[in-house]
């Protein structure tokens, strides 16, 4: 069907339809003369109850995956986790509360379709346009027009699909409410986030291996100026094992040498040194926002974080001489074992990563 025009006086309207053109006089609504096909819910009364069912089976399904978002919020343990081909272990709680909450959208949604298709009248209707100030025949007709669809739209007419639309359409803002609860009470298994940070899989004697190829390091391989990318030698047993992908993100170190007489001092307590023969071990992870640090001068013993280049100076307890950074470069103490390997004498004794939450200076 064409666009309708209409004259400058807006008492004419024309209607192209079919190739033919008819002249359209106020009033004519909806025009005799359009084709309409009946749909089989038009027709057939079975199919028409078969429709009212399934489009009230979908807003109810919409209510019971609601109710079932709220029951994996409180049932399934926050550390649980699920194994999805091709993707890995992802977190069981997002993944239950994603698809039931999805789900729930979905059916309001395609219950609302398919009711517009299958029972809603889709005869087709032609409306005339009309000055912007309406005469009063043109307001009777609006309001006529609009009872006529309030009549075809069913929706006094199926009470079942009212009701269940409707409670459908009121339980979904719930997920919402319940979701924000996490934003301001803490589950009593979770601590601080300087306590988390605090703690990382450092053990006593656990070997420093190299990131990526996790071959154990031996002090006397690595040359004077040299720096190396660690990690723990339980690393990947852990993210395999505990699904804790937070691990490396804590546990990551650098490892450079110097000679012993450059060293000016270290974060151990006083007349003991965390250091081997001039092979010190700092974290990878900047003070100020977290960012990996691997850029080094071998001259000055300078560490410079890429991202807001704040620099540590680790031939001096690695503390911060410019940039944002307010905190020092945390230490490892390190020492060998019995074949020459570097090993870790502890964990950290300062927490990993930005100073912000409430971290400070010790």
């Amino acid at each position: 069907m064409s666009d309708d025009t209409q004259d400058q006086t807006g008492q004419e309207l024309v209607q192209s339809t079919g190739g033919a053109t008819k002249e359209l006089r106020p009033g004519e609504w909806p025009p005799a003369d359009v084709e309409h096909h009946l749909r089989r819910t038009d027709t057939d009364p079975k199919a028409q109850a078969r429709a009212v069912r399934q489009v009230a089976t979908m807003f109810m399904l919409s209510v019971l995956f609601v109710i079932l978002f709220i029951v994996a919020f409180i049932a399934i343990p926050r550390d649980a986790v699920v194994s999805i081909p091709f993707i890995g272990p992802i977190s069981a709680l997002n993944s239950a509360m994603g698809l039931t909450f999805g789900l729930a959208i979905f059916l309001i949604g395609a219950g609302a379709v398919h009711w517009a298709k299958k029972l809603m009248s889709n005869v087709e209707v032609v409306q005339e346009r009309h000055p912007m100030k309406s005469t009063p025949e043109e307001t009777a007709l609006a309001a006529d027009i609009y009872e006529v669809g309030r009549d075809q739209s069913t929706w006094a007419k199926y009470p079942i699909i009212r009701r269940t639309m409707l409670a459908a359409m009121a339980l979904v803002p719930i997920p919402f409410v319940i979701s924000l609860r996490d934003l301001w009470i803490q589950p009593a298994s979770v601590s601080t986030p300087s306590v988390e940070l605090k703690t990382t899989i450092w053990e006593p004697g656990m070997r420093l291996v190299t990131d990526i190829t996790y071959q154990p390091i031996k002090a006397d391989e690595i040359p004077v100026g040299g720096l190396v990318n660690a990690v723990p030698e339980n690393l990947p047993e852990v993210e395999e094992e505990e699904h804790n992908l937070n691990a490396r993100a804590k546990a990551a170190v650098i490892v450079v040498r110097m000679l012993p007489e450059e060293i000016q001092s270290q974060q151990a307590p006083e007349g003991d040194n965390w250091d081997y023969n001039g092979v010190l071990c700092y974290s990878k992870i900047c003070t100020h926002v977290g960012c990996p640090i691997s850029l080094y001068q071998q001259r000055t013993h300078l560490l410079l974080c890429p991202c807001h280049q704040s620099t540590f100076d680790l031939s001096d307890s690695a503390e911060v001489v410019f940039g944002p950074a307010y905190r020092r470069m945390p230490q490892l103490p390190i020492t060998v074992d019995d074949e020459g390997y570097l090993v870790a004498v502890s964990d950290f004794a300062e927490p990993v990563g930005p100073s912000y939450w409430e971290i400070s200076r010790p």
